[in-house]
């Protein structure tokens, strides 16, 4: 589902600091964003199930349903969070308003399907305000009308699963939990779609530097010309020898050799599952082989 840059943004989350000592996830927020909306989705669909689920562990004080209704509450909460990370990266990084526009109608039409999530999860997880009437957002606003706390905390307690209606509810907040799948996988979508625009940003702004490396070098690059530099749809950037007039073999690997002596010049690279020496480059693109172009590390 990710482009091959968010993917591995995503991948180092999991890694130990000491195998990339320079790596943050600061570089790369609308990648974190995504990874923890696929991840709160997922979590909202698991809490899902097991409230629609007929094992009821049997405990006669607690009800799992009711422990997973909390748990749904904090997971679609979470999943604004990892939106509101997306338009911050967004904006940071010079993104078509566009993207962030379709993302905001996103999260509004999650917000109007399942209304009140914000608050039901302050409520849940700030209890030692909201249970004395203390709270942010709307029991400050009912304070600040002269209610009295002890009303006001009345007004949003008793936090229940309602199996009959299939309803979560807190005070004067209310969602379908039958709802929660469909506006929830919409919502981390959307997140993904304004994610990936991201990434063809970014592979647009390479296969440029790809093409100015080999034009410098005075190698015809394009559609039409000798060596084919293309953006596919993993976003990867791909360079391959285009067929037609260098069917000689001795043409191709003077081509070959130049190509890859200019993208080693530029601080690039090329590489099929793992990267090549400039020798076995010049071998896959005299085969016409396609290689995918990358940054060289830095020595």
């Amino acid at each position: 589902m990710y482009g091959h840059q968010t993917g591995d943004a995503v991948m180092m989350l999991g890694r130990n600091s000491t195998v990339v000592d320079d790596w943050s996830p600061a570089d790369n927020p609308y990648a974190i964003a995504l990874s923890e909306a696929q991840w709160w989705q997922r979590t909202a669909a698991l809490a899902v199930r097991r409230i629609h689920a007929d094992d009821e562990d049997g405990d006669p004080f607690f009800s799992s349903r009711q422990i997973d209704a909390r748990q749904l509450c904090i997971a679609l909460h979470q999943l604004l969070v990892a939106e509101k990370l997306e338009q911050t990266a967004l904006k940071e990084l010079g993104i078509d308003p566009a993207v962030g526009q379709a993302l905001t109608q996103a999260r509004e039409h999650f917000e109007a399907t399942l209304p009140g999530v914000k608050h039901m999860r302050d409520g849940l997880t700030h209890f030692e305000d909201w249970s004395r009437g203390k709270g942010l957002g709307p029991q400050k606003e009912r304070r600040a009308a002269r209610d009295e706390p002890r009303d006001v905390a009345r007004a949003y307690s008793s936090f229940a699963y309602d199996p009959q209606a299939d309803t979560v509810t807190m005070g004067p907040y209310q969602i379908d939990v039958g709802a929660v799948d469909e506006a929830a996988g919409a919502l981390a979508y959307a997140i993904y779609l304004a994610a990936h625009e991201v990434d063809r940003r970014n592979t647009a702004r390479f296969r440029t530097t790809v093409l100015r490396a080999l034009t410098d070098a005075g190698i015809p690059c394009g559609p039409e010309k000798a060596v084919h530099v293309s953006a596919g749809d993993d976003g990867r950037v791909w360079l391959s020898l285009t067929p037609g007039g260098l069917d000689g073999e001795p043409e191709r690997q003077e081509l070959a050799e130049r190509t890859v002596a200019a993208l080693t010049a530029a601080a690039l690279r090329l590489a099929e599952s793992m990267p090549l020496q400039p020798e076995e480059s010049v071998t896959r693109l005299v085969g016409w082989q396609s290689l995918r172009v990358e940054p060289a590390p830095s020595i």
